[in-house]
């Protein structure tokens, strides 16, 4: 018998959603705490029967799609609704954490269970995803499965990827048995909503417990590859050497000025340099050096861009060095949509949590959904705001705090007024 309960009343059993996410982690533990489940290998394929379990315990039917995408689905009282979706991943980093990605998958199964323990039923049916190889650790691109669903890539591409053993993700899908009939993309989407641990620091240095999400920073890889000379580090003089390095730490430094003229959300990183020939007594020939840009629009993310060029061009006319840059990758900003983070923005104020806007720095598989539907996040704190590492931790009440957050904009989404 279901006890009568407001839906605005409604809480979701945070004990049963760590008790859950305890579960997961114990596929792939690492003697550190953390998780190592890489994407289509056999822990994988264990972890995905494990959910697809649960779901199905809860009376979900499931659809999986050609790259593995695993849609969960509880059905509504209207089937001409198409359903609202939450979900995440729960592939991790060879040194993950229990948090990353999990969390947004168990967070939605955690809401069909509150919902199927009082007996609600949502107009619009209410799904749970898993998305393939977001992390992209084993395989490249990453957010793989959400990249094909939206048609980022295509299905052969994302088939053709190999790991460092030369296995390809297409055959290493097929002999984990999840290779689905559907083709990706033809799965509906009403609304999208992705929770998730913040991975930075943000919210805990603010003593915030939930982070409303209206946009993702938009990025632009670079390498750079700067040439002088090499000669004898003692018979050359100043005044005449062709420093590969010297020129190349310059601009490094403009790299982070850059950023820092563009607040708040500016980023300039060099990541990785290869200092040729890297001997003590020799001066540099040859720097090569990744550049990584970001901010939160496209009028910022290109002019960042362009300062750095011009900064190039005007650094090649003063030393006389050869300077190449060749961008290899570039994500544009994604503003998530305004109903969608309403709808998380209102789902706060009704619980009564502390809160604030968060944009996220980090790429998740909501980027690619939004491009076909309405989507939006919610994040919660990581302590210290680590994450990729065995150490990630979260609170356990922020957990259930920002399931009770989805919970509420899931339930309005899926209702006849949203």
């Amino acid at each position: 018998m279901h006890t009568a309960v407001s839906t605005s009343d409604l809480r979701i059993d945070g004990p049963r959603l760590w008790q859950a996410l305890m579960d997961l982690a114990a596929l792939g533990a690492t003697p550190k705490g953390g998780v190592c489940r890489l994407a289509l290998s056999d822990l994988d394929r264990t972890a995905r029967d494990l959910v697809c379990g649960w779901a199905r315990a809860e009376g979900m039917s499931i659809t999986i799609d050609q790259i593995g995408n695993i849609f969960m689905r509880r059905e509504g009282s209207d089937p001409t609704l198409p359903p609202v979706v939450t979900g995440s991943h729960i592939d991790t980093q060879p040194t993950g954490g229990k948090f990353d990605g999990n969390y947004g998958v168990l967070a939605g199964l955690e809401v069909i269970r509150t919902l199927n323990a009082h007996g609600i039923t949502t107009a619009a049916p209410l799904e749970v995803v898993v998305w393939t190889n977001e992390e992209g650790s084993r395989f490249v691109p990453v957010m793989m499965g959400s990249g094909v669903f939206c048609g980022a890539f295509t299905l052969a591409h994302a088939y053709a990827a190999t790991d460092t053993a030369g296995k390809s993700a297409g055959d290493e899908l097929k002999r984990i048995g999840y290779v689905g009939p559907q083709t990706p993309g033809d799965h509906p989407i009403g609304a999208y909503f992705e929770t998730h641990i913040e991975q930075g620091p943000v919210l805990e240095n603010a003593d915030c417990v939930i982070g409303v999400v209206p946009a993702v920073l938009g990025l632009t890889w670079y390498d750079c590859t700067v040439t002088g000379f090499e000669s004898h580090a003692g018979p050359t003089p100043m005044a005449i050497r062709k420093d590969a390095l010297q020129v190349a730490t310059g601009i490094m430094q403009e790299v982070v000025a850059i950023a820092e003229r563009y607040p708040p959300y500016g980023r300039g990183t060099v990541g990785m340099v290869q200092v040729m020939p890297n001997s003590r007594n020799v001066i540099p020939g040859q720097v090569k050096f990744s550049i990584d840009l970001r901010n939160v629009s496209d009028a910022l993310l290109t002019q960042m861009n362009t300062d750095l060029e011009a900064y190039l061009e005007a650094t090649r006319v003063r030393t006389g060095l050869g300077i190449m840059l060749e961008q290899v990758s570039h994500y544009a900003p994604c503003p998530f949509h305004p109903v969608c983070v309403d709808a998380v923005r209102d789902a706060v104020a009704a619980l009564g949590y502390s809160a604030m806007d968060v944009v996220s720095g980090a790429g998740h598989d909501a980027i690619y959904v939004a491009r076909v539907a309405p989507a939006g996040m919610i994040f919660v704190p990581c302590k210290d705001g680590v994450s990729h590492n065995e150490i990630e931790d979260a609170d356990p009440g922020h957990l259930e705090a920002g399931a009770n957050v989805l919970l509420q904009a899931m339930l309005k989404a899926a209702g006849p007024n949203f």
